[in-house]
């Protein structure tokens, strides 16, 4: 007499069949869900009249048992894997090679050089343009706000001078800086004592 293990292991029959890319198989209507490794590879099922069970060959390694599982999925429900060794492996090796700073083609296989070039390469150089990210009066209008506030007058009550060479400043350019500047400098220089005595 022998086992019933030993008994049902020579009932059983191996048999090919491709696993699902949901990592199921069935067999006379019963789903059995094997490694995730082995989603939509070829495997030799190992199942006999007399099991309940279900055991799986891939690449000469013996896995199981595996039992039926449980009902259908609901709609919009998704299964999560295990993950298996292979998908470990490869998390490593890509974090590795992005510590590494590795290219892509060098994970895929590819003759990749990892020494640096003897010819050396000249590294492009753009100058930084200072005026070109100041502060510009989007208009003159703006701009003659913004003196009028400076000057803490309003304009009309300038003399025609004073009126002209503002415009004359505002034709030339809307920076803010350069506007407040030049009109700052030219009130005073153009202010003296007499204005202000007694």
């Amino acid at each position: 007499m022998c086992t019933w293990e030993q008994f049902c292991r020579f009932a059983r029959e191996p048999e090919r069949r491709k696993v699902g890319v949901d990592a199921r198989v069935t067999i006379d209507g019963t789903a059995y869900e094997v490694e995730p490794d082995m989603a939509g590879e070829t495997v030799v099922l190992l199942w006999g009249l007399f099991d309940d069970e279900l055991y799986a060959e891939f690449e000469g390694e013996r896995f199981g048992p595996y039992y039926p599982v449980s009902g259908p999925i609901p709609l919009h429900r998704y299964r999560a894997f295990k993950r298996g060794k292979a998908d470990e492996r490869s998390d490593r090796i890509r974090l590795l090679a992005g510590q590494l700073g590795l290219p892509i083609a060098a994970l895929a296989g590819d003759d990749v050089r990892l020494t640096p070039s003897i010819i050396p390469t000249a590294l492009p150089r753009q100058p930084f343009d200072a005026e070109a990210h100041e502060y510009r009066f989007p208009n003159a209008i703006a701009a003659k706000l913004a003196i009028a506030d400076d000057l803490a007058q309003p304009l009309a009550k300038l003399s025609p001078d004073d009126q002209a060479f503002i415009h004359q400043v505002l034709s030339e350019t809307l920076t803010r800086r350069i506007v407040l500047e030049r009109v700052r400098g030219y009130f005073r220089h153009k202010k003296t004592g007499e204005e202000h005595a007694g």
